[in-house]
């Protein structure tokens, strides 16, 4: 009988988990052919998670539990869970049931019958959101696309089941930095989409904030393409060439270098792109740096079930 893990990251979910455990185990008694099990990842939440995940593990051998000695993020929750599976075939689904359970017997037929190595979820819209987070991420997806030539686009989320094979090569990547919609893309593999609509939370808060979603799409955009960097190369290029061709302009139309107010607004203007393309050259920098330390994914504090 095949196996199906359950990965599932959790901060400060408790009051979620519950009916996340409730629905879930309905919905994989459904699937003919298979077993399940849980594994719960505590990214160092502040809450009662930890509590929960402790009743579910003792009153359920399917469950099991892994607590991170602090916050080490969802990407490094997904590794440490995917690290820990044992299943033939691995899903990654979100606490907060925005990831239909309905949806996990498709997912199964398709990968164990139909020849794909992965099906995934393609969220159709984005119900329940804010305009303005809508908006920006739409248009982050839209560059992101383009820069990185990877298949990472609107809607195409974490919300995937993948047979051992992909599992594994996924694991094979063990950069710190870690973007997980990059990576699955990197590995390719077949994949089909299974279209679905968003819902709102089934409890508590989201807990990413506009600035936690900016920090992780740079971290998208500086793990997987090299385009900014050649942007700042090319700017830089580019200014030097106006630059010489407006002094020589100047002095052949006999105006002379003058306008000095205007000057020195151009020059605190170039000086300020200067130092901004050199910070993407220097994020560059620190990521190569913190890769070099080789430091650990994450740290665990307490294991459950195992």
């Amino acid at each position: 009988m095949d196996k199906i893990s359950i990965i599932v990251p959790c901060y400060n979910e408790e009051q979620a988990l519950p009916e996340f455990y409730r629905a879930v185990s309905a919905a994989v008694e459904e699937i003919d052919g298979a077993e399940c099990e849980f594994i719960f990842v505590d990214d160092g939440s502040r809450d009662h998670t930890p509590d929960i995940l402790d009743s579910l593990a003792c009153t359920d051998k399917r469950c099991r539990s892994i607590s991170f000695s602090r916050n080490f993020g969802k990407e490094a929750a997904m590794y440490a869970g995917l690290q820990n599976a044992e299943g033939d075939y691995c899903v990654f689904m979100d606490a907060d049931l925005q990831h239909p359970p309905a949806l996990l017997k498709e997912m199964y037929r398709v990968v164990s019958t139909e020849g794909y190595d992965c099906c995934a979820g393609l969220r159709e819209d984005r119900t329940g959101e804010k305009g303005v987070r809508t908006v920006l991420s739409r248009a982050f997806y839209k560059v992101i696309r383009k820069i990185c030539k990877l298949d990472m686009g609107d809607g195409k989320g974490d919300f995937r089941m993948m047979n051992r094979a992909m599992a594994d090569s996924v694991l094979e990547l063990k950069e710190y930095n870690r973007y997980m919609k990059g990576i699955f893309s990197f590995v390719g593999f077949d994949t089909k989409w299974i279209p679905f609509h968003n819902v709102e939370r089934t409890a508590g808060e989201t807990k990413w904030s506009l600035r936690s979603l900016f920090r992780y799409a740079v971290e998208g955009i500086l793990s997987f393409s090299s385009v900014p960097a050649t942007l700042a190369g090319t700017t830089g290029a580019l200014l030097v060439i106006a630059a010489i061709i407006i002094g020589m302009c100047s002095l052949l139309t006999g105006n002379g270098l003058t306008g000095i107010p205007l000057l020195v607004c151009l020059i605190l203007l170039l000086n300020g792109i200067q130092m901004f393309f050199i910070s993407i050259v220097g994020q560059y920098a620190s990521k190569d740096y913190i890769e070099s330390k080789n430091r650990p994914i994450y740290i665990v504090k307490k294991k459950r079930g195992f």
